[in-house]
């Protein structure tokens, strides 16, 4: 269970920063090298590098070398990883909200006999 809890763990702690969520931005309209990537981004290319290497190992970015260049593309199933996390919180929430509501709803219909006693 430990193995299955880290890869959500990466994935939020890699898009946690907005240079890495501007880089996965970048490429969901497509690959792109990493100096284009690092082009419009304030910092040297070595530290764009470095974010780099935080998205590959959260699973959310693929690279391929040929010859020189670099070549970075979008993992879409590191940010299934994520999104399945969130559905299934947002399931189990609003199926606890759901049950809040029965409640809320039962209790406003069916006024205990002693409050009405109170009333009288």
């Amino acid at each position: 269970m430990l193995n299955n809890e880290e890869t959500p763990d990466r994935v939020f702690h890699a898009v946690a920063d907005p240079t890495r969520r501007a880089i996965v931005e970048r490429l969901t309209r497509g690959p792109a090298s990493v100096s284009e990537l690092a082009g419009p981004l304030p910092m040297s290319l070595p530290a764009v590098v470095q974010h780099l290497q935080v998205l590959e190992a959260a699973g959310l970015v693929r690279s391929e070398k040929a010859g020189r260049v670099r070549t970075c593309r979008l993992e879409p199933a590191g940010l299934r990883t994520a999104e399945d996390w969130l559905r299934r919180q947002r399931t189990a929430w609003e199926s606890r909200l759901d049950r809040l509501g029965d409640v809320l709803t039962e209790t406003a219909h069916d006024p205990d006999e002693n409050d009405e006693g109170a009333l009288s």
